[in-house]
C-alpha cells in the first residue's frame, strides 16, 4: 500500500515540477516576445491555472521579468524616423486636402448643370401637382375629422342609452324581490284557512 501512496506523491511531485518549469519557459518566451508579461498572460501561454502562478517561487520569477524589462532601455524611433513620418504625413494631407477641393469642385459644377437642365414649365408643372395633391388630401382630412366627430357623438348617445338602460333594469330588478304587502283580506282568508 505504501508503495502505491508513494507512487502517487512522486507523480505528483512530478506533475508540479512539469508544471513550474512550463510557467518559466512561458516567462522566457513572453521577455522574448516582448509581450506583456502577467500573472493571467504567463498562466495561459503555460496552460496553468493563475493560482500556480501566484505561488510566492513562480511569482518571484514573473515580477524579476517585469523588473527586467522597466530596467531594458526603451526603444523607439529615432528623430530621423519621426521627421521622415512627419515629413510624410504632411505630404499626405496635402495630397488629400487637394483632392477633397478637385472632387467639391467637379460635383457644384455637376450639380449647376443639373438645376440648368431642369425646365421652368416641368417645375411649375410639378408644383401644380404637388398643390392638387395636397388640396385632395386636405379634404380627406376634413372629411375623416367630421366623421370621428359624428362617430364620438353616437358613442356618446349610445352610452347614455346604456345608462338609461341599466337604470331601468336594476330598479324592474329591487320592484320585483320586494315582498308583497300584507292586505287585511289576504290575512282574514289566510287565518280563516287553517282553521
Amino acid at each position: 500500500m505504501t508503495t502505491r501512496v508513494d507512487a502517487m506523491v512522486a507523480a505528483r511531485r512530478a506533475d508540479s515540477q512539469t508544471k513550474r518549469a512550463a510557467v518559466l519557459a512561458a516567462i522566457d518566451e513572453l521577455a522574448r516576445e516582448a509581450a506583456p508579461i502577467t500573472v493571467a498572460s504567463v498562466a495561459r501561454r503555460a496552460k496553468v491555472s493563475t493560482w500556480l502562478v501566484y505561488t510566492p517561487e513562480l511569482r518571484a520569477a514573473v515580477a524579476a521579468a517585469q523588473a527586467r524589462r522597466t530596467d531594458e532601455p526603451a526603444k523607439g524611433p529615432t528623430p530621423a524616423a519621426v521627421a521622415t513620418d512627419l515629413a510624410l504625413a504632411r505630404a499626405e494631407i496635402a495630397r488629400l486636402r487637394a483632392e477633397r477641393d478637385r472632387q467639391s469642385h467637379q460635383l457644384r459644377l455637376a450639380l449647376g448643370a443639373r438645376v440648368d437642365q431642369l425646365n421652368k414649365a416641368d417645375l411649375a408643372e410639378r408644383v401644380d401637382e404637388l398643390t392638387r395633391h395636397n388640396r385632395q388630401l386636405s379634404a380627406e382630412l376634413s372629411q375623416a375629422q367630421g366623421d370621428a366627430r359624428r362617430l364620438q357623438a353616437r358613442v356618446t348617445e349610445l352610452e347614455d342609452d346604456l345608462t338609461a338602460a341599466r337604470t331601468s333594469l336594476r330598479r324592474m330588478i329591487r320592484a320585483e324581490n320586494l315582498p308583497a304587502p300584507v292586505t287585511t283580506t289576504n290575512a282574514a282568508t289566510t287565518n280563516a284557512g287553517s282553521r
